[in-house]
């Protein structure tokens, strides 16, 4: 990464501070999903009522991102302050869970709070990513959501280390986690020199990026994605549970193999962002899609069988199921008008959030009907759409306003 000029803050520091920040802050979005074996136990939660516990969460991120747009905050706002404002308010709502809460539906309005506070850390962190990244945005914005994939997978290692003995330790652990990175956003993380000027507010925007084709395009490649990841993140750690508890392996072992599985994709959106500043989005992520689809379409024929084979074909899924969507982001970031990016952005995950409900719940409705070994192939329909979306984006014109021109 080129370094700015004398007297700015450091490029890779900046880049190492937000992604740090990232990292911790997203601990609270899978805190409670981690432990939901406890609290189904503690609560006598239903299926439906476990599957709530993450859609909760995507229900208000939806609510906030869809607010953060009509209002344009990234870009009305300092980015760092609403970052750090709402990694606190996340930390808040988490630590109040086990501190106040003994029962299902004060629960579920706390998560749906830390999911509305998680509006304003994931899209506002590209959104500062974007202000020091340009020719290597994609590799900028492949660490900052390497960060938050990590980040999301936390709650299962700590789950693995012991501490889900008692679930409310990994729910305050998680919160303290979101509070440093609150205090690390406010007092070191800054803008870059490539911040555009903050504009008058533009309801209208929110629409203009669905009817223009090349943003319609990479946006309906997001959707894709998001059909298959959130549901994989969310029923993996049941489905590997399951399946290793037929050969005889603890549950500690499985949330560890979770946090393998669902960490390892960091080193994916890295990797990924790498290549695609050197060889196109399009292309990346369409031989993402295509890995992670293939997984999708395979991996339950594995259920109950060699752990061995199962966590390894689970790695390689962990690995490409994420590796693309900084490169949906990045795409966006180059498609639309400089001035929205942090509008665009925010339009595209409330979008790609509110899809990942219907699979977040229909996984376990065919887990129900047709048991693990073919629930999770219906997600494969996601990346085979997302992938037709991304090769129509390599045609022209549409190819030469993305990667500077790299298909």
């Amino acid at each position: 990464m080129t370094p700015p000029s004398s007297g700015a803050p450091r490029k890779s520091a900046q880049v190492a501070l937000l992604c740090l920040a990232e990292l911790l802050a997203m601990a609270v979005w899978f805190s409670a999903s981690a432990v939901v074996a406890s609290l189904a136990e503690a609560w006598s939660l239903s299926e439906s009522g476990r599957a709530w516990l993450t859609m909760s969460v995507q229900l208000g991120f939806v609510a906030g991102t869809l607010a953060v747009s009509l209002l344009n905050l990234p870009d009305r706002w300092p980015a760092q302050r609403l970052f750090a404002a709402s990694a606190l308010a996340g930390a808040l709502a988490t630590g109040a869970l086990p501190a106040l809460v003994d029962g299902f539906v004060p629960a579920l309005i706390l998560r749906l709070l830390t999911g509305v506070a998680m509006a304003g850390v994931y899209p506002v962190g590209m959104k500062i990513m974007a202000t020091w990244t340009k020719d290597d945005r994609g590799l900028g914005i492949g660490l900052l959501v390497g960060a938050l994939t990590v980040g999301s997978a936390s709650p299962h290692l700590l789950r693995a280390l012991g501490s889900a003995a008692d679930w409310r330790l990994v729910l305050y652990l998680a919160a303290g986690l979101a509070a440093v990175a609150s205090a690390v956003a406010g007092f070191f993380v800054r803008e870059g020199p490539l911040k555009s000027p903050s504009p008058r507010l533009n309801w209208a925007y929110a629409g203009r990026i669905w009817r223009e084709r090349a943003t319609a395009l990479v946006n309906l490649g997001y959707l894709g994605h998001m059909w298959e990841l959130y549901a994989m993140w969310t029923w993996l750690p049941s489905f590997l549970t399951a399946s290793y508890a037929a050969s005889g392996i603890g549950a500690r072992t499985a949330a560890l193999a979770s946090f393998a599985v669902i960490g390892v994709g960091g080193l994916g959106s890295v990797a990924a962002g790498k290549i695609a500043d050197r060889v196109g989005r399009p292309a990346v992520t369409i031989a993402a899609l295509a890995v992670s689809g293939s997984c999708a379409l395979s991996v339950g024929f594995l259920f109950g069988g060699s752990p061995t084979a199962l966590t390894a074909v689970c790695l390689v899924w962990g690995f490409a199921v994420v590796a693309d969507s900084a490169q949906f982001s990045a795409g966006l970031s180059e498609l639309c008008r400089p001035e929205y990016t942090g509008t665009a952005l925010a339009i595209q995950t409330s979008l790609g959030f509110l899809l990942t409900m219907v699979t977040i719940r229909l996984v376990p409705m065919l887990v129900n009907a047709v048991g693990w070994r073919y629930a999770f192939a219906a997600l494969a329909a996601g990346p085979a759409v997302g992938a037709w979306a991304m090769a129509r984006l390599r045609r022209p014109p549409e190819a030469a306003q993305t990667a500077r021109g790299r298909g």
